[in-house]
């Protein structure tokens, strides 16, 4: 094969579903992950994804590159990240994921690290798909719900954060009170959110008439909240100002620090780490 970066676009492709994924993923414009895939399919003479409206599915060629070429990535990217931390400098690239809405936990802490290694480079992606650590996806994960059971992975506890639904004083005003779902709008966190327990609540009791807004986008959540259209689940940092309603109970939710066990011990993951233990201390 001439070009390993086109191999490297094929298969975050068909890892991720979509171009404008992969080239997130792999930061690059979505028109240059497509000429990569279509240059790829001409070099070997197959079509690898049928195209469709909701993405790319894979053909059969696609499988097989998928599960030949994709352990080859797994194995350069452990390659790389070992003897990038042989040295024991805190430096280069480290790709960390979160679930959206701690930003303002998460985001002091990778602060800090920076402010103390000026040799490391970040890339921040707050985001529910679940990256492959093993593929060099990512490097740290903080996930929420429950305890991830990928066998090569580091799994710590983070913090253990309690939601309740919120609304504004306005929205009150306006709606009342009442503990009947049926008289409530309501901002919903979408499919990104789904297996969360306040999701599953919303699923089981609230009619989707009565939810005025989905969106995975936290600021928007609590930009329709605080203006008085409807309540909703926020991370405990965003409701200042608000009124915690007390019904139902509040759910709570576990965050976990995930590392690959290839690369936890390397120093730019423990700083990072550090400085995320620091930070959820803090509050």
């Amino acid at each position: 094969m001439e070009n390993w970066d086109d191999i490297r676009a094929a298969l975050a492709v068909a890892r991720l579903g979509t171009v404008s994924a992969a080239g997130e993923v792999l930061g690059l414009h979505h028109a240059t992950v497509i000429r990569r895939v279509d240059a790829l399919e001409r070099q070997l003479g197959a079509k690898l994804f049928q195209r469709h409206g909701r993405g790319y599915a894979l053909t059969d060629a696609g499988r097989l590159l998928l599960q030949v070429a994709g352990k080859a990535d797994e194995d350069f990217a452990r390659m790389q990240a070992q003897i990038s931390g042989v040295a024991g400098r805190v430096e280069g690239d480290l790709v960390v994921t979160a679930v959206a809405g701690f930003d303002e936990v998460i985001l002091p802490a990778l602060t800090a690290a920076m402010r103390k290694n000026p040799g490391l480079r970040i890339t921040y992606l707050a985001d529910a798909r679940l990256f492959r650590l093993s593929a060099g996806e990512a490097h740290i994960a903080i996930r929420a719900g429950a305890r991830p059971t990928e066998p090569d992975y580091v799994v710590q506890p983070l913090a253990r954060m309690r939601h309740g639904l919120v609304a504004s004083a306005a929205y009150l005003r306006d709606h009342g009170d009442s503990h009947d779902p049926a008289h409530h709008r309501f901002v919903s966190p979408g499919p990104t959110g789904q297996n969360a327990p306040h999701s599953r609540w919303l699923r089981d009791h609230v009619d989707p008439a009565n939810v005025v807004m989905t969106t995975s986008d936290v600021a928007a959540a609590e930009a329709i909240i605080r203006a008085g259209l409807a309540i909703g689940v926020l991370p405990p940092a965003r409701c200042k100002g608000l009124v915690a309603l007390d019904w139902p109970s509040g759910w709570i939710s576990d965050l976990w620090l995930v590392t690959h066990v290839d690369l936890h011990r390397t120093p730019r993951i423990q700083a990072v780490l550090s400085e995320l233990r620091v930070a959820v201390a803090a509050r």
